[in-house]
């Protein structure tokens, strides 16, 4: 069995990068003008962001003790299956492979290909008037290029895979800081801003409001708990797993609050209600018409970076599945001379493409902040089970006061979003329930052999 399995390479650095671009993705650059449509308050808005992050805090540090105890691939599919029971990790693998992963290459694939497009509207004339070669077709062959290039560079080991990772996600967090820093210096927004408000949060409307608006920003923080879905790969996880998820979701906190911050700055309010690429509007406020295609670009950089961070993590879940008898026996396979889980990462590039080509993953995209909220809670509620299954660990400070914050905050969004949108978030249930029948086929299928 020695050469299945997965080699530790990854130190503090790359983890923390991989955990930073795994979290930074479309979604700071494209909710600030949905949530301050809904919140009529950029003061509210800003301060729902520092909340989300620290929620996400509260959450790294849980998982940073979890991922000390079970030092393994797979992150909430192994803290499951070890703390409650198999069926509940197969359940969070199950979600992470229908959604959590796939579909979320699939939009950062499609993302990036249209605001390349958007940087270069010249891409979209390549095809002419024909039918295959439409602009839409045009996107999606721009989509479906850059899954195979990603797949390609982390099919051949994780250490390569890291080094491309580092440089993306060094690039990303640098243009950042220089944007934030640059558009305050000019001075060209207004303070004043801040100061706008419609007075619409009121009563119970109010709170269902704040819970739907905080859940799209926890689906912008997602990806908090990224080491873990690594640690059979991490050197020294007692020290490098916690660091790692601290580190990478106090640097994306920070960025996410300068950049919403520097939105209300540059943007009277009212203009930005709604929109949708409120960054590009906002970069043209401050620089001029020039900078709404630089943005453009350094979306799809963000973009890109996000999803090679997806296909690094991804298989490693499916890898753990499969190692247990839970999913299919072959994509527990390891790469002879990459080592790494290669059919594990073709079936998730695979259903990435599918999404792209069929476009289904618009759908699924409306309930994901729903489906990916509910496992975490488990594997959060799991450390005081393993504080009192093994009190001699390794513990984190803080507890319980971090684990209550996150586990009270995310019942919270759950029960106020699903309020508020109870046909996506019914759906994402029903998406849960369905992994059940699939645990005993594969079950079955193992008492067979």
């Amino acid at each position: 069995m020695e050469e299945n399995r997965l080699e530790r390479k990854l130190g503090l650095f790359p983890a923390t990068n991989i955990v930073v671009a795994n979290m930074i993705g479309a979604g700071v650059f494209t909710t600030a003008g949905l949530l301050l449509e809904g919140l009529g308050s950029p003061v509210m808005m800003i301060t729902l962001w520092f909340v989300g992050g620290i929620v996400a805090l509260c959450g790294a540090l849980s998982y940073g003790e979890l991922g000390i105890a079970m030092p393994g691939a797979g992150g909430e599919y192994l803290f499951l299956s070890r703390l409650y029971n198999p069926l509940a990790g197969f359940l969070s693998g199950w979600v992470s492979f229908i959604v959590g992963f796939s579909a979320p290459i699939a939009a950062s694939a499609m993302g990036f290909s249209e605001y390349m497009i958007k940087a270069f509207p010249s891409l979209a004339g390549v095809g002419g008037d024909t039918a295959f070669l439409s602009p839409e077709w045009i996107s999606k062959i721009l989509s479906v290029a850059v899954i195979l290039v990603f797949t390609v560079i982390h099919y051949r080991g994780i250490k390569t895979g890291a080094k491309v990772q580092n440089t993306l996600t060094i690039v990303k967090i640098a243009t950042m800081v220089v944007l934030i820093a640059a558009g305050f210096a000019t001075g060209r927004g207004d303070t004043s801003h801040f100061a706008w408000s419609t007075g619409s949060l009121g009563g119970f409307p109010g709170m269902k409001t704040m819970g739907l608006s905080l859940m799209w920003i926890m689906f912008a923080y997602s990806g908090w708990n990224a080491a873990t879905y690594v640690g059979s790969e991490i050197r020294n996880p007692a020290r490098t797993m916690p660091g790692s998820l601290l580190w990478g979701t106090l640097i994306v906190m920070i960025l996410y609050v300068g950049v919403n911050a520097l939105f209300v700055y540059s943007i009277h309010p009212e203009d930005m209600k709604g929109v949708i690429a409120v960054g590009a509007l906002s970069t043209v406020r401050l620089f001029g018409q020039n900078a709404g295609t630089l943005f453009s670009l350094l979306i799809a950089f963000a973009l890109f970076s996000s999803l090679s961070a997806f296909i690094i993590i991804g298989p490693r879940v499916y890898y753990s599945m499969a190692r247990d008898g839970l999913f299919f026996k072959a994509v527990s396979k390891v790469h002879p001379r990459f080592h790494v889980p290669s059919n594990s990462i073709l079936l998730q590039s695979a259903i990435a493409i599918l999404f792209v080509l069929s476009g289904t993953f618009d759908q699924i995209l409306t309930y994901l902040g729903f489906s990916l909220g509910i496992f975490p809670l488990l594997a959060v509620a799991g450390v005081f089970i393993q504080r009192k299954r093994d009190p001699e660990a390794v513990r984190l400070p803080g507890f319980p006061v971090p684990q209550l914050v996150y586990l009270l905050a995310g019942v919270m969004i759950l029960v106020l979003s699903y309020l508020e949108r109870p046909m996506e978030s019914t759906i994402a249930l029903i998406t849960v329930m369905a992994g059940i029948p699939a645990y005993y086929y594969f079950k079955s299928t193992v008492r067979r052999e």
